[in-house]
C-alpha cells in the first residue's frame, strides 16, 4: 500500500516493512491535481522499467513540482522539466 501525504512525503507498506519518502520542497501555491501527477508519474516510471522506490521518487518530484503553478492541467510538468 502507498499513501501519500503532501508535503510530508509518502509510505509504502510492503507487507514485511513501512518505509517513508520525504518530497522536495517548493513554495508551493496550490495543490490542485497534485496527486493526479503522483499518480501519473508513478505510473509512467513503472512501465518504463523503474523500480517501486524510483517511481516514487519520481512521483513526489513531480508532484510537488505542480504544486508550483495554478491549476490542474496547466500545473502539470513535461520530462524535460523534471
Amino acid at each position: 500500500m502507498l499513501v501519500t501525504r503532501g508535503s510530508s512525503g509518502s509510505l509504502l507498506d510492503d507487507g514485511n516493512q513501512v518505509r517513508m519518502f520525504k518530497t522536495v520542497e517548493v513554495d508551493s501555491v496550490d495543490s490542485t491535481a497534485a496527486g493526479d501527477c503522483f499518480n501519473g508519474a508513478l505510473a509512467a516510471k513503472l512501465a518504463a522499467g523503474g523500480s517501486i522506490e524510483q517511481a516514487i521518487e519520481f512521483a513526489s518530484r513531480a508532484a510537488a513540482f505542480s504544486t508550483t503553478r495554478l491549476g490542474a492541467q496547466d500545473s502539470l510538468p513535461c520530462l524535460a522539466e523534471l
